[in-house]
């Protein structure tokens, strides 16, 4: 296989062979019935999708695979699902039954009126947790099979509406689970695929044929996988193709995720390896390096997150009680909370304390501006909490009063959209806390379930940060699985099992020696290269290591920026100097300026933009949380990129001049002199920079007014173009009447259509009344379904009875009471049957049994008809059954159709096995030809002398026996069948001679 992607040269023979030998060894190499299961959810259009998907699962090869279908089914009628789908696969199908366990090649599908759950591979029913209409089965079966399979959990939705099955496609990712989805323009309904498809987390978008062949190849790789796993590996190797990966995902997205813990990178890493059929981690590095594409979906992967409101209720109740209502008292009115969540995913986190805030200070009859800063690494999951909308699966989280309190429910896409109060809180951004700056002077920081994927060193890091940037006393809500490790220090332990602590106030040495404790700078410019070799990588990698421990120690802090003064690249501790400003996040070094840096700064950069030379302003007083701390400011020129002016920017700090106690003397009256001297002259270097302070922001207040004039030409132009638009909406509106006018054509056509099968309905229903013939149809159950009026007077029947079994109905029959086990044997045999019966009004019927046969083949009940015999008729049958003779009646193939006691008695065999014969069964080999020819002549309307000829008994034994054959024709003079009388002949005419006078 060519390990830089691709793999479909691989053969089917060699993915049967995997598919078979996963199969046979699953026991061993997936213990504890670690085999895959898929879970298939479908809605409205689902059926011809199920249909296409198991018509291609191969029924010659057996795929190691369970299937659990969840339908979105009408509680009001029996599911006839599971027969449906049996017609197209030779899989066990079941419909579950709670407790049922889960084995491999076989489907199990859902009940109506049941949500399902899977727990130890057993299926478990459970009563809907929603009212009819806002359920989301799909989800719940999806959340569950990700918790219970992890790996091997697999995930595919079928056409519907709706968005039921997206919220449990994250769960299946973050467990390594893998999504298919059908493809919007194959579905009946595209809402269901195209709500997972905006995901962006779907390894597949197929027609639902396509789907068990990407399935068959996905498991056999996954069953290589596992096995090279098992298989030693040069560390070095692994270890330098981790680096590369490293570096393109640095390079792609901008951000480092070598201080990720490096198991769970393995494994995010390996799922897509298998996505895309290459086998070792080299190949797949290399792949990277091809497809940017692919890049960006490996960072998704790694991103996955699965994130809920109130996520750990007792949590949440415990923040509730012990925390929101200490972040109000003996606070000042005007003053702001402030809240950071990092790492909020879709947002859900960041709203749920925004709702429990919001409570409290409706409660207190409080009203303080709250700020909650809520930021994430990914920009889609960023737009999406912007957005606020929510599936309608979030009511099993969050309480009915909240959901009406807070959200707006749109009952027609089943969506809950968070309200204004609570959305004005929150501040949505993007932000990498691994490299960005962070925010200050925080009432409350949430982390939870971030920093269990960071390494330790990592996680050194960001707690002395968290402590760093809360205000004394501040609070710290960690995740159920971390805790702040050896920083008790720093923090008290509010609530140990919900993950609560208090930040202590230490003292401002301590804080200060926490430099070394921040997250070390991250740049995308220069990224660190894997030697082709072991040896030149350690050497490169122990360099690098050197390096930036120099760095660290000795550089002063630093930030390189544009002209526009926004932050490229940050190094050190600038949080000395550098704040998050109120209000919308932003990364510009003269918002981020701390009190008394900002003039200095803004005049040096504009200063350097025009002489392009190093600015140097010294002794620049920096107020940092109350105390005033000097520093020397520096800027340089370092060259222009393609498209902009880069500057760096760093702060020094000066070395403290010790003082000289002593007696005062001549010397130093005129060093206080010269000190009185150079504070003057430092006052006027102030004065100076203000003034040019001020010059600068005039004309910054110019550029802003000239901006001023242009954004409203601008918005002259969006008026231009909203006016188009309306214009756009108003053509809109007539092609969509044009669609309704050809809506209201295509309703009168099939009105139509329906007038035209009521009129044939009624041809028929004409047709067979006009005959006389009393017919009944019944269905495979024995229900009556049509029946003609002249049956009426054999059998009791009103036009109510339709849709009755017919053996509720009383008949007219004197001698005959075996209608009902008849029709029953006529549908298990398949065979016609026929008998006569007498009415208790004197009359005879034929009645004939025969199995509907449908046009697609199929048996779907019964014809039962009954002739009425005339008198002549009915002595002439009398006649024929006691002759002394064998009477027998055969088709033209030679099909025996009537069968008389006296050949019952002759040869043998019953009425019932004759009627399942040909005679030719009765006819010996030297007799066949004969016969033939017989049959032959017959058909062509001849009419032979009687003969003598031998037949074979159903005991074996050879008859002799006289023969008159005769045809019977139709009004067209066509044959339709031929009528046999046969004597045997005695032993004692047999010695006689074979010319004696033949029987009349």
């Amino acid at each position: 296989m060519n390990e830089n992607g691709g793999g479909k040269e691989q053969t089917l023979s060699s993915k049967d062979k995997n598919i078979s030998s996963y199969a046979d060894a699953s026991s061993d190499a997936f213990r504890h019935d670690e085999f895959p299961v898929v879970g298939i959810g479908a809605s409205a259009g689902g059926l011809a999708a199920l249909e296409d998907f198991f018509s291609a699962v191969p029924a010659d090869t057996s795929m190691g695979i369970a299937f659990v279908v969840v339908q979105h089914m009408s509680p009001d009628h029996k599911s006839m699902l599971s027969e449906i789908i049996r017609r197209f696969t030779k899989m066990q199908i079941f419909d579950v039954k709670d407790g049922m366990g889960v084995r491999p090649d076989c489907v199990y599908i859902i009940p109506p009126s049941h949500d399902m759950i899977i727990m130890d591979g057993i299926l478990h029913l459970t009563e809907p947790a929603e009212a009819r209409g806002h359920r989301m089965p799909i989800d719940s079966f999806f959340h569950s099979l990700a918790s219970d399979k992890h790996g091997w959990a697999i995930g595919v939705v079928l056409s519907g509406t709706g968005s039921d099955g997206t919220a449990g496609v994250r769960t299946i990712k973050a467990e390594g689970g893998m999504i298919m989805a059908q493809s919007p323009e194959s579905s009946d309904y595209n809402g269901m695929p195209l709500s997972v498809i905006d995901t962006g987390l779907v390894d597949y978008i197929l027609e639902p044929a396509e789907m068990p062949a990407q399935l068959r190849d996905y498991i056999s790789q996954m069953y290589v996988s596992q096995k090279s796993d098992e298989k030693p590996r040069p560390t070095h190797k692994i270890e330098d193709a981790m680096q590369m990966i490293f570096n393109e995902l640095l390079v792609k997205t901008g951000h480092d995720f070598s201080q990720y813990k490096q198991k769970t990178l393995d494994r995010r890493i390996r799922r897509r390896m298998v996505v895309n059929n290459i086998k070792r981690m080299e190949g797949y590095a290399h792949y990277l390096q091809q497809k940017p594409e692919e890049v960006q979906a490996l960072f998704r992967d790694i991103l996955i997150n699965v994130t809920n409101f109130f996520r750990n209720p007792r949590a949440f109740e415990v923040l509730q009680e012990k925390v929101v209502p200490k972040l109000f008292e003996d606070r000042s009115p005007g003053t702001e909370v402030r809240i950071w969540v990092v790492g909020c995913s879709t947002g859900e986190e960041a709203y749920s304390i925004g709702i429990l805030i919001h409570e409290h200070m409706e409660k207190s009859k409080q009203n303080f501006k709250v700020q909650i800063f809520a930021t994430d690494i990914d920009s889609r999951t960023i737009e999406r909490a912007r957005k606020g909308v929510y599936p309608g699966s979030i009511s099993s989280d969050i309480s009915p009063e909240r959901l009406e309190h807070f959200f707006t429910h749109d009952p027609k896409a089943n969506t809950y959209t968070i309200q204004n109060n609570i959305r004005e809180m929150i501040i949505f951004s993007e932000q990498d806390v691994i490299k960005d700056p962070p925010f200050s002077k925080l009432d409350l920081i949430s982390c939870r379930n971030l920093l269990i994927y960071m390494n330790k060193e990592m996680q050194k890091k960001l707690i002395p940060m968290f402590h760093y940037s809360l205000n004394p006393g501040g609070f710290l809500f960690l995740g159920s699985s971390e805790s702040i490790g050896e920083f008790s220090m720093l923090f008290d332990t509010l609530d140990r099992q919900s993950k609560l602590y208090q930040s202590k106030d230490v003292n401002g040495d301590y804080r200060h020696s926490m430099g070394k404790f921040f997250p070390s700078p991250v740049g995308i410019e220069n990224p660190p290269r894997v030697s082709d070799k072991h040896t030149s990588g350690k050497r490169l990698q122990m360099r690098e290591l050197a390096e930036r421990k120099l760095l660290q120690q000795y550089a002063p802090a630093g930030a390189l920026i544009n002209e526009r003064g926004d932050i490229l690249y940050l190094h050190g501790r600038t949080g000395l100097y550098l704040e998050m400003a109120p209000g919308e996040p932003a990364h510009n070094i003269l918002k981020m300026a701390r009190e008394g840096l900002r003039p200095a700064l803004t005049t040096a950069l504009s200063k350097a933009m025009i002489s392009k030379e190093q600015v140097t302003r010294s002794g620049v007083r920096v107020r940092t949380n109350g105390n005033f701390t000097t520093v020397n400011l520096t800027l340089r020129p370092v060259g222009e990129s393609i498209d902009q002016k880069l500057f760096m920017v760093t702060f020094d700090v000066p070395p403290e001049s010790g003082q000289n106690h002593g007696q005062v003397t001549e010397e130093s009256i005129v060093e206080n002199i010269s000190e009185e001297d150079e504070s003057v002259s430092a006052l006027k270097e102030e004065l100076r920079t203000m003034e040019e302070y001020l010059r600068a922001s005039n004309e910054e207040l110019e550029v802003s007014n000239e901006e001023l004039r242009s954004s409203n030409e601008e918005m002259q132009s969006m008026n231009e173009e909203l006016q188009s638009t309306n214009e756009e909406l108003e053509t809109s509106r007539e092609e969509l009447q044009s669609v309704n006018e050809e809506l209201s054509t295509v309703n009168n056509e099939l009105q139509a259509k329906v007038a035209e099968l009521s009129e044939a309905n009624e041809d028929m229903n004409n047709l067979l009344a006009s005959t006389g013939v009393g017919i009944v149809f019944v269905d495979n159950q024995l229900r009556i379904q049509r029946f003609t009026p002249a049956v009426t007077k054999v059998l009791n029947l009103i036009p109510s009875d339709v849709g009755r079994p017919i053996e509720h109905t009383v008949s007219n029959f004197t001698d005959y009471d075996n209608l009902i086990p008849d029709i029953k044997s006529v549908l298990d045999s398949l065979t016609p049957k026929e008998v006569e019966v007498h009415t208790i009004s004197g009359e005879w019927y034929t009645v004939k049994m025969r199995p509907y046969r449908t046009n697609k083949n199929t048996i779907e009940g019964v014809v039962i008809t009954f002739l009425k015999q005339t008198e002549i008729l009915r002595r002439l049958a009398a006649v024929v059954s006691d002759s002394t003779d064998a009477v027998t009646l055969l088709d033209k193939e030679g099909h025996i159709l009537a069968w008389n006691p006296m050949a019952e008695k002759m040869y043998g065999w019953s009425e019932a096995d004759a009627l399942k014969m040909n005679a030719s069964r009765m006819v010996p080999e030297d007799k066949k030809e004969e016969f033939l020819d017989t049959m032959k002549k017959l058909g062509k309307g001849e009419i032979p002398e009687p003969y003598k000829t031998q037949r074979v008994a159903k005991d074996g034994r050879i008859l002799d026996v006289w023969v008159i054959a005769t045809s019977l024709v139709n009004e067209d003079g066509e044959m339709y069948s031929i009528a046999t009388t046969e004597r045997e002949i005695e032993s004692h005419d047999r010695q006689k001679d074979n010319n004696r006078a033949k029987p009349q």
